[in-house]
C-alpha cells in the first residue's frame, strides 16, 4: 500500500538552516552576482535595453563559481543565440504575416531545444534558447510592421547577449581562478583524509563518504579547462589533473582500509596528508613521501605516491565522449519532458493573449525555468519557486513603497539591486535543495522593480508579474502531474541498475587497472548520490506515484549496500570468480537462480576484505529478489 513519507517539520527547518549556512566561497560567489546584476541594470538603463530583469536573471542562471567555466558558458550562449536570432531574421517577413507560422516556429523550436537540453550536454542552455525564441515569437503578435519587428528581434538578441558579454569581461578581471578553486578542493580532501586516518570513527568516515558521493565531474572539468586554455604551466596542469584522480583514489582506499590498518601506518599517512594539504593550499609542490614504517595498506601508500608524482596513465577502456546522453534516442522521457514544457508555455501564452493581459507574460517565462525531469523534481522546484517568488515579490513591493520614491540617481538603484541580489545569490549558490528558491527570489524582485527603462513605481504592474509567475507554476504543476507523470522511483531504479553494472565492471577489472577502477567507482558513487537525492524528493510527489513504504526502505537498503561494497571492490586485489559471477547475475536480474551454489564461496580463510564483499553481495541478492 502506498504510504506517505514522513516529513518532520523540525528536520526540514534544520535542513534549511544547514543549507543556508556559510561555506568557503559562498560570499565570494554572492557579491559577484550582485555586482554583475547591478552593472547590468545600469547598462540597461543607460542604453535603453528592454526587459533588463530577464538580462539580470540570465546572469544569475549562468554565473558559476569558476570564472573560466562562466566565461565559456556565456560565450556558448551568445553564439547559439546569435545563430538562432539570425535564422529568425530570415523567416521574420513570413512569421510577421502569419500567426499560425509564428505558433509553429514557437512549438517546433521549443520542443527541439528542450529535447536537446534534456538529451544532450547542452543542458540548461537549451531552455534558455527556447525561452528567447518563445519570447521573440510572442512579441511579434503585437508589432504592426516589419521595421519594428526587426528592432524587436534585435532588442531580444541584445537583451540576451549583453549580460553574457558583461559576464565575460567581469570574470576576466574579477572572477575566481579555477586553479585556486581546484587547489582548495584538493586541500580540503586531504585535510579530511588526514582526520579520518588519525581517528577512523563513524563521524570522520561519514565525511569521507560525503566527498566520495560528490563525484569527480566538477573537479575534472576544472582540471580540463586549466589544461585546454593553458591557464597554468604544463607541469602544474598535468599534476592537477592527476591529483584529482589520485585524491579520489585515496578517499576510496581510506573508506575500505582505514579501520583495519595499524595505528602507526595511519598516523604516518595522516601526517603526510596534512603537510600535503597545507602545501597545496599555499600553491607549493607536494613533496614525495618517505615512509619509515612497513605498510599494511598498499593502496593508500600508492595513492599518496601518485599524488606527489603525477600519473596520467591513459584509460584506454574509457568510453568516448558523446554530445548526447546514453538513452537520448531510446528513452521517451526526453520527448515527454520537451512536450510537456512546450504545452505548458503555449497554454500560458494563449491565456494572457486571450485575456489581453500582457503584464502576466512572466507565466510563459516561468514554464521554461520551472520544469524538470520527474514529477517530484518539478513539484519540488515549483515549491521553491513559489516560496522564492513570494519572498522576492515582498522585497520588491517594499522597495517600491519605501525606497524607490526617494531615489535620485542610478547609483542608488544599483545599490538596491546589489543588496537584493546578494541575498538571492547567497541562497542560489547553496545546495540544489534550495538553489531554485534563490533564483526565484532574484527573478521576482527584478521583475517587480525593473519595468521598462527605469525603476518601477507601479504596484499594479509588479503584482501582475507576480501573478504571472504563480500562473506559470500552476500550469506546469498540472501538466507534469497529469500528463505522462515520471515517477521518482523509476529514476532511482534506473540509477541502481547503472550502479550495479559499474560494480560488475569494477569487480571484473584486473588489479593493475587503476584509471579504469577510479572511473567505475566514481560512476557508482555518483549514481548512489543521485538516487538518494531523488528519494529525498518523494514527499513532493503525488501519493499515487510514491512507492510503498516497504519498497522505499528496500531501495534505501540497496543503495547502502552498494555504497558499502564499492570501496572494497576498488582495492587492487584479485576478486573471487564467484563474486564476479554473482554480480553478473544481479545485473542480469537472474540472482534467484542457483544462488545456493554461489553462496558456497564463503570460506573461513577468506580475507576481511573478501568477507565484506561476499556479505554485501549476499545482502544485495536478498534485497533484489
Amino acid at each position: 500500500m502506498t504510504t506517505t513519507v514522513n516529513w518532520a517539520r523540525g528536520a526540514v527547518l534544520r535542513q534549511v538552516k544547514a543549507d543556508l549556512a556559510w561555506f568557503p566561497g559562498r560570499f565570494a560567489m554572492s557579491w559577484r552576482v550582485g555586482a554583475l546584476c547591478a552593472l547590468m541594470a545600469m547598462i540597461a538603463m543607460l542604453y535603453g535595453i528592454p526587459e533588463s530583469a530577464i538580462s539580470c536573471y540570465l546572469i544569475l542562471f549562468v554565473m558559476k563559481p569558476d570564472a573560466v567555466e562562466s566565461m565559456v558558458m556565456a560565450i556558448a550562449v551568445s553564439i547559439l543565440i546569435s545563430i538562432v536570432v539570425g535564422v529568425l531574421l530570415l523567416i521574420l517577413p513570413y512569421a510577421l504575416a502569419s500567426a499560425p507560422l509564428r505558433m509553429a516556429v514557437l512549438v517546433i523550436s521549443s520542443f527541439a531545444f528542450l529535447w536537446l537540453g534534456s538529451a544532450s550536454k547542452l543542458g540548461p542552455v537549451g531552455s534558455i534558447i527556447a525561452l528567447v525564441i518563445a519570447f521573440v515569437m510572442s512579441l511579434l503578435g503585437n508589432v504592426p510592421n516589419g521595421e519594428l519587428a526587426t528592432r524587436a528581434v534585435l532588442y531580444a538578441w541584445l537583451m540576451a547577449v549583453s549580460p553574457m558579454m558583461l559576464l565575460v569581461v567581469f570574470n576576466l578581471f574579477l572572477g575566481r581562478a579555477p586553479w585556486k578553486l581546484l587547489r582548495a578542493s584538493l586541500s580540503a580532501r586531504l585535510a579530511i583524509a588526514a582526520g579520518a586516518l588519525r581517528q577512523p570513527d563513524p563521524t570522520s568516515l561519514e565525511k569521507i563518504k560525503a566527498l566520495l558521493l560528490e563525484g569527480q565531474n566538477e573537479h575534472q572539468q576544472r582540471a580540463l579547462l586549466i589544461r585546454i586554455f593553458h591557464l597554468r604551466p604544463a607541469a602544474e596542469a598535468a599534476w592537477l589533473e592527476s591529483a584529482v584522480k589520485s585524491s579520489y583514489r585515496l578517499l576510496l582506499a581510506i573508506s575500505a582500509l582505514s579501520a583495519s590498518t595499524s595505528a602507526s601506518t595511519r598516523l604516518e599517512l595522516a601526517d603526510w596528508c596534512s603537510a600535503a594539504a597545507l602545501a597545496i593550499s599555499e600553491g607549493r609542490a607536494v613533496e614525495t613521501p618517505t615512509f619509515a614504517q612497513p605498510h599494511d595498506a598498499g593502496e593508500m601508500k600508492d595513492a599518496v605516491l601518485a599524488l606527489a608524482q603525477p600519473d596520467n596513465t591513459v584509460d584506454t577502456n574509457a568510453p568516448k565522449a558523446s554530445f548526447f546522453v546514453e538513452d537520448a534516442f531510446t528513452s521517451p522521457v526526453h520527448q515527454y519532458f520537451a512536450l510537456k514544457t512546450t504545452a505548458a508555455s503555449i497554454i500560458c501564452y494563449l491565456v494572457y493573449t486571450a485575456l489581453d493581459w500582457q503584464d502576466i507574460h512572466t507565466a510563459m517565462i516561468t514554464c521554461y525555468v520551472a520544469a524538470l525531469g520527474t514529477t517530484g523534481e518539478t513539484v519540488h522546484k515549483l515549491a521553491l519557486r513559489i516560496v522564492g517568488c513570494l519572498i522576492g515579490a515582498l522585497i520588491g513591493v517594499l522597495s517600491i513603497i519605501f525606497i524607490i520614491p526617494w531615489m535620485t540617481d542610478i547609483g542608488q538603484l544599483m545599490a538596491l539591486i546589489f543588496g537584493a541580489l546578494l541575498l538571492a545569490a547567497w541562497v542560489s549558490s547553496g545546495n540544489e535543495r534550495i538553489a531554485y528558491a534563490g533564483i526565484q527570489i532574484g527573478l521576482a524582485f527584478l521583475l517587480t522593480v525593473l519595468n521598462g527603462f527605469g525603476p518601477s513605481t507601479d504596484l499594479a504592474v509588479a503584482l501582475d508579474r507576480v501573478l504571472g509567475i504563480l500562473l506559470g507554476n500552476l500550469v506546469v504543476y498540472l501538466i507534469f502531474t497529469q500528463l505522462w507523470p515520471a515517477a521518482i522511483v523509476d529514476s532511482v531504479r534506473h540509477r541502481i541498475r547503472n550502479a550495479l553494472t559499474s560494480l560488475l565492471n569494477l569487480a571484473a577489472l584486473p588489479a593493475g587497472a587503476r584509471p579504469a577502477a577510479i572511473r567505475a567507482a566514481t560512476r557508482v558513487e555518483e549514481e548512489i548520490a543521485g538516487a538518494r537525492e531523488a528519494l529525498k524528493l518523494l514527499p513532493f510527489e503525488p501519493p499515487s506515484l510514491r512507492p510503498a513504504h516497504d519498497e522505499y526502505i528496500r531501495l534505501k537498503d540497496i543503495l547502502n549496500e552498494i555504497e558499502t561494497v564499492c570501496p572494497p571492490l576498488f582495492l587492487p586485489v584479485k576478486k573471487s570468480p564467484g563474486d564476479v559471477e554473482r554480480l553478473r547475475r544481479l545485473c542480469a536480474k537472474d540472482n534467484a537462480a542457483n544462488t545456493a551454489d554461489v553462496t558456497r564461496c564463503f570460506t573461513a580463510t577468506a580475507s576481511p576484505v573478501d568477507l565484506r564483499i561476499q556479505q554485501s553481495i549476499k545482502r544485495l541478492e536478498e534485497l533484489l529478489k
